[in-house]
């Protein structure tokens, strides 16, 4: 019997501790599920957000893509142009390889230069001389700035590519030569001060690098050279900034010579206000002395008036009358 109620009471506990145990594992696998629900909807949003985010870094990669294949393109463009560019100097250089062709266009520079810098009638171009000869540009400055434009090409360009030091001091000794040459031609024909020029001239090299190399360079003893003969080398760059110091003296010359003109008129002026005193002084002095000539003959009247009306009250009137009357031509007279 014992035996049965601990079979039953072992049965009901186990029954129990079933139900306990179905009710917890019911709340867990509830619990379990909103905790994967929240989690899973926590992941779909994070999910969305990366998504977002890739879809939007895509976008930007895409952009920055098409960016750089526009670049490359342009890149591409420009490369072209510089090949053509490239060709275009190398034709260049072929057309100013004889001189002839080189002093031309060294001439057509020099003259744009001074187009773009100088009031048109502040210089000449080919302006000749008694002798015959021809200077390529004259700045006016009071008196004549000769320019002569010269493009020592030949023995320049043997001087940048000679491989090795024998072949550079063979083309430098060249280069000096030529530079020589051009030098004493311009002192020789075109600085000329009986005809009205300075006592030095303009030497100017279209290039940038000969200047360098004639100024700076292991030839730079020409510098030197060229200033004892008058002569001053100048490059695009430094001929600008001369030209820019010749517009300044020629805006000085033109305030200098309108100051003139202002002081010669104030001259005359002052020369026409004298005469004027000296006319105002004379009108002054006779509309005085009318002045007084006035008041003496109306002094004169005074006395006059007063003399009649005495002599209308005296009983000898005839004799009376005439004595005064008498007076009235000479008071008259005498205004």
């Amino acid at each position: 019997m014992l035996i049965a109620i601990g079979i039953v009471l072992v049965l009901a506990a186990v029954g129990g501790l079933a139900v306990w145990l179905s009710k917890t594992l019911a709340a867990l696998r509830e619990d379990t599920a909103r905790r994967l629900e929240g989690r899973s909807a926590e992941f779909d949003r994070h999910l969305q957000g990366m998504t977002e985010t890739m879809d939007r870094r895509l976008g930007d990669a895409s952009k920055q893509t098409n960016a750089i294949y526009q670049q490359l393109g342009d890149v591409g463009r420009a490369t072209s142009q510089l090949a053509e560019q490239a060709r275009d100097l190398g034709q260049l250089q072929q057309l100013l390889r004889p001189p002839k062709a080189r002093g031309g266009f060294g001439e057509l520079l020099l003259a744009n230069l001074l187009a773009d810098r100088l009031p048109a009638d502040a210089y000449s171009l080919q302006y000749g001389f008694s002798s015959g000869e021809r200077v390529d540009a004259v700045i006016k400055v009071q008196k004549l700035v000769p320019v002569d434009a010269k493009f020592p090409l030949d023995n320049f360009e043997r001087l940048v590519d000679a491989p090795d030091d024998e072949a550079r001091k063979l083309a430098e000794k060249g280069f000096a030569r030529d530079v020589k040459i051009h030098i004493d031609a311009i002192a020789s024909k075109y600085i000329r001060p009986d005809e009205g020029t300075f006592d030095f001239a303009f030497m100017y090299l279209p290039s940038e690098a000969i200047y360098y190399e004639l100024a700076c360079g292991k030839t730079g003893a020409l510098l030197k050279y060229a200033n004892d003969k008058g002569v001053v080398p100048v490059s695009p760059n430094t001929f600008t900034a001369y030209l820019q110091m010749i517009v300044f003296g020629l805006r000085g010359l033109q305030i200098e010579q309108h100051a003139q003109e202002v002081m010669s008129y104030l001259a005359q002026l002052q020369k026409d206000f004298g005469r004027f005193r000296d006319d105002f002084g004379v009108v002054g002095t006779h509309l005085k002395n009318a002045g007084q000539k006035y008041a003496d003959a109306e002094k004169r009247l005074t006395r006059f008036e007063t003399k009649l009306e005495q002599a209308s009250e005296t009983d000898e009137l005839e004799g009376g009358v005439t004595e005064e009357f008498a007076e009235l031509p000479r008071a008259l007279d005498a205004a």
